[in-house]
């Protein structure tokens, strides 16, 4: 019996993905062509700043950090150190929902996968950037000696790329999912359990030992900025609304308005 409810309510769930059959972004070439160019640059890029890891020294003064990040620091936790990359990067599996009602859809996929590359490429880079530019040393630093196999990643506590991947996951989710279906009654369920699962791994982070608050609430912002801002650059206009495109040409543009 539970077997027949629980078929009867898979089949329901994917036949609510299968109202909606135009998706509500769509690529550019010239748009994406300079968004491209941008998060590949920025991605690259901070694989030629330095970021040598330091002389490690012996462990740091707890009064040394600031009130605001001192009452959530945390000794080195093995598990929660390797349970937070594994939900990080499984997360990053999520955002391929809303694409579903359109997975025939060559035209979708495309667009798709061009978006989450760019916000991923963008979020990667700039943390990693920051890191290069930022040297701070992780929480586990002011609890004893440095644990084992960290000896070149010590220095790097700012900002947290795993709060940023996943928050980056949340916000893409958030925005695409509520784009296409935004009559869906499984917009507050998936939203929540989104924004719920990056806030866990967040803390995933701080009890780990390898960030300071400080650090997470600088990733998710980060994160958050691109999950947002590059599907949002990619909506399809509204019936009705004014657009403007682009057109590059030799020896100049051309510059067509559709309403």
């Amino acid at each position: 019996m539970h077997i027949r409810k629980d078929i009867a309510f898979l089949c329901l769930f994917c036949a609510g993905f299968s109202l909606f059959a135009e998706s509500a972004y769509r690529y550019d070439a010239l748009k994406d062509g300079i968004a491209g160019s941008l998060s590949l640059g920025v991605f690259a890029t901070s694989f030629f700043v330095p970021n040598e890891a330091p002389t490690p020294g012996g462990p740091r003064d707890r009064g040394t950090v600031n009130g605001f990040d001192r009452p959530f620091m945390a000794s080195y936790n093995r598990g929660l150190d390797i349970t937070g990359d594994i939900l990080t990067y499984g997360f990053l599996l999520t955002p391929v929902l809303p694409v579903l009602a359109n997975i025939r859809d060559l035209h979708t996929v495309l667009t798709y996968g061009i978006m989450f590359g760019e916000a991923f490429l963008l979020t990667y880079g700039t943390t990693d950037l920051i890191k290069s530019l930022v040297d701070r040393d992780r929480p586990y630093r002011y609890f004893g000696p440095l644990p084992a196999g960290q000896e070149n990643d010590f220095h790097n506590s700012f900002p947290s790329r795993h709060a940023a991947m996943a928050f980056m996951s949340a916000g893409f989710l958030t925005e695409t999912f509520c784009a296409e279906f935004p009559g869906s009654p499984w917009r507050i369920p998936v939203i929540t359990a989104g924004y719920a699962l990056a806030g866990g791994i967040s803390a995933a982070r701080l009890l780990s030992g390898s960030h300071f608050l400080t650090d997470v609430l600088a990733g998710a912002a980060i994160g958050s900025l691109y999950g947002y801002l590059i599907p949002y650059l990619h909506r399809k206009p509204k019936a009705g609304k004014a657009e403007a495109t682009l057109t590059p040409l030799i020896g100049g543009f051309a510059v067509s308005l559709r309403w």
